[in-house]
């Protein structure tokens, strides 16, 4: 599946008022579908798609028959995707908080199936012919990539309002696949706010720091908008003029922060033939007052989730590791020396190393990745402690595991003293 994302352009107020009461209607099946769950034990899906012609029919909410039949379908599958994510939760025994059904409160997007909309010849504009009657919309898509796929391939649109406009994303069902040319290189990458992140080579990428680059402007603009606020009253026009302005720069720096993600992570999976991280828990480490607003603004967990991606797309293999002990266990003898954050240099006491601390997780990180690989290769998966150098099998490791799309051979692209004692093998 890809997503093909155009803002909708040249539409009237009134337009765009219509949409805004589409997607109002969407968010009040939604939560209607919630709440018939929660009154009604043993609520299937089935039930709730019924649901959705029950409100249409009812002349109590008459606006729900304007909304189309296939986009009520769908918003149902949204109440019904929260429930059953709540089903897993309890099943799975988590320790945490189950995720139990809300209301949505501020929705921001209506999803249509295949009909409720018509595209014209060209793939530049589009009609919504629901019983709203938003009307005809201009399609500005800078890749102009829309032109390329049929209306057969199109499964879905969602029409997303954001500050700066209104949105339209196209679910386009096609395969999407690139061709990676082996480059014998592989990498593991440890994350962090002092750089963004640091290799196995010792290269390192600049944290950029969006939030506190814009900090004084959103500052500035919270401000004044707190400043026109009044309590207990009908909010003016000038409070929601300035509303939209502080949106719009968070909304920018979101921007910023998912572009950075994707060209890195782009760039690092075109230039490696393996990629080791460190799975960490970004939910958990936000949890520190002091860190919390750096470790959001770094934005880890997108930049993994991007990485992942492209992996799969480009077909090498990515694999995440536990980060446990990565920046204390020195990469040479295995020594385990106890730094606090402040120290960002690694000294061996015991075979004299004297490295970079993100160089040195980096280089732990990626043995624990070839670790990993040699055990699940030679069918000893779960037993961590065992060495895959040490197992007698020949230099070259057979891929048919779990970890898929290992498209070539994979030959190490790192000194035996820039790795400590891991030798020189190959991955296929």
């Amino acid at each position: 599946m890809l997503v093909v994302e155009a803002k909708l352009k040249n539409g009237t107020l009134e337009q765009y008022h219509r949409l805004d009461e589409a997607i109002k209607t969407s968010q009040f099946v939604r939560n209607s579908c919630v709440r018939y769950w929660m009154d009604h034990k043993g609520t299937t899906r089935n039930n709730l798609q019924k649901l959705c012609s029950v409100l249409a029919n009812n002349k109590e909410t008459p606006w729900v028959n304007k909304l189309n039949s296939q986009a009520r379908q769908s918003a149902a599958d949204r109440a019904w995707q929260s429930i059953s994510k709540f089903y897993q939760n309890c099943h799975a025994n988590i320790p945490e908080k189950k995720g139990f059904p809300r209301f949505k409160k501020h929705s921001r997007s209506v999803e249509y199936k295949l009909t409720g909309y018509k595209l014209s010849d060209d793939r530049r504009k589009i009609r919504f012919t629901d019983g709203f009657k938003a009307g005809e919309f201009d399609l500005w898509c800078s890749q102009k990539t829309l032109v390329y796929y049929s209306e057969q391939q199109i499964r879905r649109v969602r029409v997303v309002r954001r500050a700066d406009g209104y949105y339209c994303q196209f679910l386009i069902d096609v395969e999407r696949q690139e061709y990676h040319k082996p480059t014998g290189q592989i990498t593991g990458i440890d994350l962090g706010l002092k750089e963004f992140y640091t290799d196995a080579q010792g290269n390192t990428v600049e944290n950029p720091r969006y939030l506190r680059k814009s900090e004084k402007r959103l500052q500035k603009a919270q401000r004044r908008l707190s400043k026109k606020f009044r309590k207990g009253k009908k909010q003016s026009k000038n409070y929601h003029k300035q509303r939209v302005k502080v949106a719009r720069l968070h909304l920018k720096v979101s921007r910023q922060r998912k572009d950075k993600a994707i060209k890195e992570a782009l760039a690092l999976v075109q230039s490696n033939d393996l990629v080791v991280y460190e799975a960490l828990k970004v939910r958990n480490l936000v949890k520190n007052r002091k860190l919390a607003k750096s470790i959001s603004d770094a934005s880890w967990y997108q930049f993994t989730q991007w990485l992942n991606y492209f992996a799969k797309i480009y077909q090498i293999v990515c694999v995440a590791v536990p980060p446990h002990f990565t920046s204390q266990d020195c990469s040479v003898c295995g020594t385990r020396v106890q730094k606090t954050l402040s120290t960002r240099t690694h000294q061996c006491p015991n075979c004299q190393t004297v490295i970079d601390r993100d160089h040195n997780a980096a280089i732990n990180i990626l043995k624990k990745g070839l670790k990993y690989l040699g055990n699940h290769l030679n069918g000893t998966v779960g037993q961590t402690e065992t060495d895959p150098n040490a197992l007698g099998e020949s230099d070259l490791w057979v891929f048919s595991g779990d970890i898929e799309n290992l498209s070539c051979l994979v030959e190490q692209g790192i000194s035996d003293s820039d790795m400590g004692r891991i030798p020189r093998h190959s991955v296929a």
